[in-house]
This record gives C-alpha cells, structure tokens and sequence, in this order.
C-alpha cells in the first residue's frame, strides 16, 4: 500500500483541523471522574450505548468515594449491556479505589498517574487527557487506526505503534486531529461500506480495505 507523501500528510493535517477543530467527545460527563469511567466503559462499546448507561451509574456513584465502597454484582448490574462488563465492573471499582486512597478522590490529569488505574491502558489515559485538558496527545482506537492506514498514514500492526507514528508525522493540533480522526471514522469511513461519496479526503484515500486492531 502506498505511503502519503510529507505534502499529503499537511494537506491531511489541515483538513481534518478545519472540518472538526471543534470536535469534542460524544460521550456525556460532568467532571473528569465521570469520563474516565465512560471512557473506560467505551472500549469495545459504542459511545451511545456508554451514555444510555451511565445516567444511572452516576446517580448512585456520585463520586470515586461511592464507587470505591461499591458491591460488584451491582455495578455488574448497572453495566451488563456493556461488551465485557465483569471486567469494566472490577476495573472501575479498582481505579475508584486508587483514586480516593491514593489521590485524595481527585482523579490525576498526568499520564503516569492515570495508567496506574484499574482498567486505564495508555490509550485511555490519553484520550481523558485530550478531551479534559486539550493536550497535545494522540490515541488510537478502531476508527484513528482504520483511518490513518486507508490514508496511507500509517501501516503499524499495533495501535500503539500507530500512535507514535501519528504523532511523529502530525506534532501539533493533537488532539483536534484524534477528535476528527473519531468521528470521520465513525460516520463516513467506516469500516464497512465507508460513504465515499460523501468523503473530503478521496484523493488522499490508498485503500477501503477494513483494518483491525
């Protein structure tokens, strides 16, 4: 597959910047203890499936005190129409933990902190961060990864490794860029049957070929 060239990864760069410079998240939360317990949720799990239940979630568990002192089988409850819920139910309660025990019940905004969290992998840590403090950081998921190999960006095995080759190729407006990256993916090159017709980006495009991290 061929690689962008240096003058299509600046064009790239400054037409996501200005369709999505505004883009936020899509899932909802009140404070940084409520999104890194929807981002947490949202892995595998669509973010309007995430927002249908966190309204009650954060009914009951206000706050990282409430959860900490949780019992699993009814947070389990809470979140069973979630993908892997067991886990997502033992990793939330576990990060809420840590945060009253170890931060005073404020949840940390550096990334050194954050990963050391139940359930909060470097891809969480920076999309929290991005989405909280507009760092200039860039997370892979399905939708960046699929993206950024369909426009010749990246051809890295891992996400990870995706990552870092964003992050070398673009430097700035991070966060922006992993913001349109989301939702570019999510609603016109999508992993099946992408709306091409609908595309700003079909002359930049190497492939529609389906990738999966």
């Amino acid at each position: 597959m061929k690689k962008a060239t240096k003058k299509e990864i600046l064009e790239i760069h400054e037409l996501f910047i200005q369709r999505y410079s505004d883009a936020v998240t899509e899932l909802e939360y009140k404070n940084a203890y409520e999104l890194v317990v929807a981002v947490a949720l949202s892995a595998q799990c669509t973010d309007k499936r995430v927002n249908i239940i966190t309204p009650k979630l954060f009914e009951i568990y206000p706050s990282p005190k409430e959860l900490a002192d949780a019992n699993i089988d009814d947070v389990k409850g809470l979140i069973n129409s979630c993908s892997f819920f067991n886990n997502k139910a033992k990793n939330i309660i576990a990060m809420a933990r840590r945060v009253v025990d170890v931060y005073e019940g404020e949840i940390p905004m550096r990334e050194k902190d954050l990963i050391t969290l139940g359930g909060v992998g470097q891809k969480t840590a920076n999309v929290v961060m991005i989405e909280y403090t507009g760092a200039n950081l860039m997370a892979v998921d399905t939708h960046v990864f699929r993206v950024s190999h369909r426009l010749g960006l990246s051809d890295d095995k891992t996400a990870l490794k995706t990552e870092a080759t964003l992050v070398k190729k673009f430097k700035n407006n991070l966060h922006a860029l992993h913001q349109g990256m989301v939702l570019f993916g999510r609603y016109i090159c999508t992993a099946k049957n992408p709306k091409c017709d609908e595309c700003f980006l079909t002359e930049y495009c190497k492939t529609t070929d389906t990738f999966k991290v």
